[in-house]
């Protein structure tokens, strides 16, 4: 019994250094996803196995019983980090939210411990209706369930561009994110982009702005403000939106989120390798061609760092520390820029999470990035009028 006990707590243990502790390599990318998201429900477990072992311990004054009582506490103290760091977060982070987009009535907690407990993918379900924008880029669009606070403007509208690594991935992406977006009176439009290699930049931005065109030029049908969108992109699609935004204003974009996504094409070209996770060698040779050489416009028009400057629409950047499939630093690179051009933004370093922490929307991550995108389409931006373009 006291190695059974022994080896369960190790296990426990090896799972939950993950709060700690980046995962490099994909497979364990999932796991450590698991353990900083559904932590607290595996915290449970470990404390469970902790007292058990203890028990035990001193009973029968078992050295392998007292040895796992204490793996298993640690491991249980691992699994509440992400939450316990995430409830800390929160409030910096609402202060730094309404200062740049600005505060909205009612304001939904950004932390909730009751909400943490709930089904990772619990979520009520609306209407989704399907769209083309042109010929192979189809769009899905989520209308807004409560319109009671826009009577007459219409509701702001979530333009999400998905990630995917620029040559996979799709508009159906954590359609439960959309369903919670829209079920608190924010519209959606989950848009499609031609995929790499058949499609290298600036394929992805010139999708997107014709995106942007279509949803404004029927705003009216589908119940939105033309002049409240704000674009949202998850990973690769993060570049996109940034730096789409960033290379001439789109008409009605009043604001952009980043969420783990890379910001300076150079930077990454320099640090490729084709045995990291997701071959980033590949991926780049697919995306541009090659290296920047001969292609120096080119790589700058996708990268968001380099063409922050003063009027770029505001910005929230959020992204995992221990993230190693797109580095942390990437954004910690772009929030400096914006800072050095004096433009409005909010960068929240989550110091637990690894990649896609909001593919669980009722966990830490799940729970500021949803709160905090909500946030930043319902906000008015007090730091300076809507970007509305020429």
């Amino acid at each position: 019994m006291p190695s059974v006990l022994l080896l369960a707590a190790v296990t426990l243990l090896a799972v939950a250094r993950f709060s700690v502790q980046p995962a490099r390599r994909y497979r364990t990318w999932l796991v450590a996803l698991i353990a900083t998201e559904l932590g607290h429900f595996w915290s449970l477990p470990a404390l469970g196995l902790s007292v058990w072992a203890g028990r035990f311990a001193i009973r029968q004054n078992s050295a392998a019983a007292f040895a796992a009582a204490s793996l298993a506490a640690l491991a249980a103290l691992l699994f509440a980090r992400p939450s316990w760091s995430a409830w800390r977060l929160h409030r910096s982070l609402t202060r730094e939210l309404e200062t740049t987009f600005g505060k909205i009535a009612p304001q939904p907690p950004l932390w909730s411990w009751l909400r943490l407990w709930r089904w990772p993918f619990a979520v009520r379900h609306g209407r989704v209706l399907p769209y083309m924008v042109g010929p192979d880029l189809p769009l899905d669009f989520y209308p807004a369930q409560n319109l009671s606070p826009f009577p007459h403007s219409g509701a702001p509208c979530v333009v999400l561009v998905h990630g995917g690594g620029w040559d996979s991935g799709d508009r159906t992406q954590l359609a439960d994110f959309n369903h919670w977006l829209a079920a608190r009176g924010v519209a959606v439009a989950a848009i499609s982009y031609r995929l790499a290699p058949a499609h290298p930049w600036p394929a992805q931005s010139d999708d997107l702005r014709q995106a942007v065109d279509w949803v404004r030029s029927h705003a009216t049908d589908l119940g939105i403000d033309p002049e409240r969108l704000t674009l949202v992109g998850r990973s690769a699609g993060g570049q996109i939106a940034a730096a789409t935004a960033y290379g001439s204003p789109l008409p009605g974009v009043r604001a952009v989120v980043a969420l783990y996504a890379v910001h300076d094409l150079n930077f990454v070209w320099s640090i490729r390798s084709a045995t990291d996770s997701l071959n980033s060698d590949k991926l780049m040779h697919q995306y541009l061609g090659g290296g920047p050489e001969g292609r120096k416009e080119l790589y700058r028009s996708g990268s968001a760092e380099q063409l922050a400057r003063l009027d770029v629409p505001p910005t929230l950047l959020m992204h995992g520390a221990l993230d190693q499939l797109v580095w942390c630093r990437h954004s910690e690179r772009l929030a400096a820029a914006l800072r050095s051009a004096g433009a409005p933004h909010v960068f929240a370093r989550l110091p637990w999470a690894t990649h896609a922490g909001e593919a669980g929307l009722h966990g830490p991550s799940g729970q500021l990035i949803t709160g905090a995108v909500l946030r930043v389409a319902l906000g008015q931006s007090p730091a300076r009028a809507p970007l509305s373009g020429p």
